[in-house]
């Protein structure tokens, strides 16, 4: 099977691709008649879909998965792992099993890419829900230690009141694009055309 366009787009960190190229992959070997399970990067496929957050589908790609190769690759149990807490909501607990397992090194950066955006997802989530929380629920959320997590808040324009360890959210001012409707721009045209003449 030629896994050139996923090792294309795991080389170029096109990581948002991942999923896709997988399962285009699959439907062709699958139509094909290719017996393709053993050979099969499951990691990285369910890696993909944690990637651009369909969880949906990678929990249907997980029920598909033969048996006999969740019994062999506990890279890919390490995996699910991540996509139960996701399910779950345990967002400290994907943090916990992002770093309780020695990835390999085909996983590794996307692992690693995963984990960055990951935090990025939870601070939005913290920056759109909170306007103070604890120093201690912070680092939770980010999977960070609590000097850590307090940095990085910090960095983003957030204060800390060291006396009872809560931060203040510094909300992001938010940019409304205005869109300008054609037909009124037509309209306005006219007026101006009508007053001038």
């Amino acid at each position: 099977m030629d896994f050139s366009p996923l090792s294309d787009a795991v080389a170029s960190k096109s990581y948002q691709k991942i999923a896709s190229i997988c399962d285009d992959l699959m439907l062709q070997a699958a139509t094909q008649g290719i017996a393709f399970h053993d050979e099969w990067p499951y990691p990285i496929h369910l890696l993909g879909h944690l990637y651009v957050d369909d969880i949906n589908t990678a929990r249907f790609l997980w029920k598909s998965i033969p048996s006999s190769i969740k019994e062999t690759s506990p890279e890919l149990v390490a995996v699910w792992k991540i996509g139960q807490l996701l399910w779950m909501r345990d967002y400290a607990g994907v943090h916990e099993a992002i770093r309780g397992f020695n990835w390999s090194q085909e996983v590794r950066d996307l692992v690693a890419a995963f984990s960055d955006l990951y935090t990025k997802k939870m601070f939005e989530l913290l920056l759109s829900a909170y306007s103070t929380i604890s120093i201690q629920d912070t680092a939770l959320f980010l999977g960070m230690n609590e000097d850590d997590a307090t940095n990085y808040v910090l960095q983003h324009g957030w204060s800390v009141d060291p006396d009872s360890r809560m931060l203040t959210v510094k909300k992001q001012p938010v940019v409304k694009e205005q869109k300008i409707d054609p037909n009124k721009l037509q309209r306005l045209t006219e007026y101006v055309f009508h007053l001038e003449h």
